[in-house]
């Protein structure tokens, strides 16, 4: 994705091909979706408990850009507050609920709530080898994501927050555009 530049392709291809195995699932086996953690009747209480660490993580994400001089905030950020949660979602399906909650499912475990966490955020940074920064960032991310997520189920919330500090972080800490970077080459945009 990265290497290619083809991003926009690659996470289409990924929410799609995702989306349909969710539905198809849901369809094969009864509660799945909400085992998954796609429900709505604890978001607000999860979202309490994210909230919290997601102020913080933005006045640490700030603080950082401003000491870097890496911010970058353009009107493109709007448009990813508003899509990036639709990735993150999928994102946080593929790390918590596939990885950490199959984990914690599984018959005759001997893995403890902890080894579970660490192995899902080691596994989370190390998918976004070799941004030093993503990695930093989707480790301690995925530490307290972990947590909640084996406690509450609720990818939703997770997903949001997931999206909005993503796009929060490209545009502070990494200075990235990630809006230019899916969309710009694919429509011809300026920079």
């Amino acid at each position: 994705m990265d290497y290619l530049h083809w991003r926009f392709a690659f996470v289409s291809v990924v929410i799609i091909s995702w989306s349909i195995y969710i539905i198809y699932r849901h369809r094969k086996r009864t509660g799945i979706i909400k085992n998954w953690g796609f429900r709505t009747d604890n978001f607000k209480s999860v979202v309490r408990k994210i909230l919290p660490l997601g102020a913080i993580s933005v006045i640490v994400f700030v603080a950082i850009g401003f000491y870097q001089n890496t911010i970058n905030i353009t009107w493109h950020i709007i448009p990813i507050l508003i899509l990036y949660p639709i990735w993150g979602i999928i994102q946080q399906f593929l790390l918590i609920a596939i990885t950490a909650g199959n984990m914690q499912d599984l018959k005759g475990q001997s893995l403890n709530k902890w080894s579970i966490i660490l192995f899902s955020a080691f596994l989370f940074a190390a998918v976004h080898y070799p941004f030093v920064w993503l990695i930093v960032g989707t480790f301690v991310l995925a530490l307290f994501y972990g947590f909640i997520y084996l406690s509450e189920r609720n990818i939703y919330a997770l997903g949001l927050f997931h999206g909005w500090l993503g796009g929060v972080f490209y545009y502070t800490v990494l200075n990235r555009d990630p809006f230019f970077e899916m969309f710009g080459k694919l429509f011809g945009l300026p920079k």
